[in-house]
């Protein structure tokens, strides 16, 4: 019987990182990194179907979110100062190699770790969110845009317009999120649907929109869905944002000239040497790599991966919980990595 879910606090002089603990003390080592806009408790069914297994499972609130630190300054929010909060996280819980499961931005994390850090890592988990080993930019993500679907003079930047907005209307894209965050919430995490394939993604016109939210600056009201968060996670999600709100969370967004020079200084090119899974959402209208060329820098730098495909969309790990689970507990067997 594995302990009970333990809430724990970490700081160094530099950052203060709030976690989540489940599993045996003792057991292999596993990260769970979220992604915009999460906090560690996005993984719960995860971490209890892991720790059952034996896993000592670790899932942080990353820089910006929850309980850690989050700096006001816009330039705190890259890659490079993420994986130096979790190498330190990581070195407090005794260093012993890892597997690493990320979600979108939390599989950039991730990978950068496998990267940067690979004595850190014995295999990673990618959800959602494919590798990129120039780096997570719009420079890297506009040139592998489905032109069929997203013609360049009507959809210059794709569906990562959303991304490009952050870049040049930052204070108005924040303002429209904090207007209503639990709407805003509970608009974002909405399940997927066969109907995003072939469809374009609201988020690639967000900018002649106006913002996520039209004319309205606000999310409609909107109720959150149980199946993908239960409602007193749902309520701690909220609660997580009443302190600082999206800003923090969406600066991730706007430091690419700083990431893709880290990515640079990566060992090898930014090659991964070790097992990568990577779980792709079929019905995910942003990161899916079925039918496009959006996944072929990861398959050009990992050595060693597998692709799971699930009918879910972007939100795969709340949609999809046993599915998930299933495919990495398959890929762990079959790499030996328990």
């Amino acid at each position: 019987m594995a302990p009970p879910l333990v809430s724990r606090i970490f700081g160094t002089p530099r950052h203060t990182t709030h976690y989540l603990e489940y599993g045996p003390a003792d057991g292999p080592l596993m990260f769970f990194l979220h992604g915009w806009p999460g906090i560690g408790l996005l993984w719960r069914a995860q971490m209890e179907a892991f720790a059952a297994d034996g896993w000592h499972c670790v899932a942080p609130d990353l820089r910006g979110y929850g309980e850690s630190s989050a700096p006001a300054d816009t330039d705190a929010y890259t890659v490079e100062e993420v994986v130096m909060d979790l190498t330190e996280l990581h070195d407090h819980l005794g260093g012993r190699t890892a597997v690493w499961i990320g979600h979108d931005w939390g599989s950039v994390v991730a990978g950068a770790v496998a990267a940067h850090e690979p004595d850190r890592c014995r295999g990673v988990v990618l959800t959602s969110w494919a590798y990129y080993p120039t780096a997570n930019s719009l420079a890297t993500l506009v040139p592998l845009v489905d032109r069929q679907l997203y013609p360049a003079d009507r959809y210059p930047d794709g569906q990562w317009d959303y991304y490009r907005y952050y870049t040049t209307h930052f204070g108005a894209a924040v303002a429209d999120l904090d207007a209503a965050p639990a709407a805003t919430l509970a608009s974002v995490y909405q399940p997927g649907s066969p109907a995003a394939i072939g469809a374009i993604s609201p988020t690639a016109t967000v900018t002649r929109d106006g913002g996520r939210f039209g004319a309205a600056h606000r999310a409609p009201p909107t109720p959150a869905d149980p199946a993908l968060w239960p409602p007193a996670d749902f309520d701690t999600l909220v609660q997580a944002f009443a302190t600082h709100g999206f800003r923090p969370p969406s600066a991730w967004y706007t430091n690419d000239d700083a990431n893709i020079a880290y990515a640079r200084k990566a060992p090898d090119g930014g090659r991964l040497t070790q097992p990568v899974l990577f779980v792709n959402g079929e019905w995910d209208a942003i990161c899916n790599i079925s039918g496009n060329s959006q996944g072929d820098p990861m398959r050009a730098a990992c050595s060693d991966l597998t692709v799971a495909r699930v009918p879910a969309g972007h939100w795969l790990p709340l949609e999809s919980k046993a599915q998930h689970i299933e495919a990495i507990r398959t890929w762990l067997r079959s790499k030996n990595l328990r």
